[in-house]
């Protein structure tokens, strides 16, 4: 299972656009930057209680977004594709590519190279 800081980000990265203003501020504080409930309440001038409350709505937002949309879910579904795509090319050039030659040695290294880039920008 994904480590839930891990998780909280990419739900932020996904859906953090449909929290409020101070809903992302405090989340990010909280979850991104590791800053405590305390600390968040003293730099903002609110308790900690109400830090808390903002920061567990914006998990349970994004949790039923998650819930509704799959976004999360979907890329972690095709990153582990590429990844399985990518380890295979990687096998098939090792294993073949002495018997591969021209054009077709070069294409397989230009998709593993795709590939490499496409899991890069996941």
């Amino acid at each position: 299972m994904i480590d839930k800081t891990v998780h909280m980000g990419l739900l932020l990265d996904f859906y953090g656009q449909l929290l409020t203003e101070k809903q992302r501020l405090y989340f990010a504080l909280y979850h991104q930057d590791d800053l405590s409930l305390g600390e968040i309440a003293e730099q903002y001038g609110i308790t900690r209680q109400a830090v808390y409350d903002i920061i567990r709505r914006s998990e349970n937002i994004l949790l039923d977004l998650e819930a509704k949309l799959g976004l999360e879910k979907r890329y972690a579904k095709q990153r582990e594709k590429l990844e399985t795509v990518q380890t295979r090319l990687e096998a098939l050039a090792e294993g073949q590519l002495g018997e591969i030659t021209g054009r077709a040695a070069d294409e397989l290294m230009a998709l593993e190279q795709l590939i490499a880039e496409v899991i890069q920008e996941f």
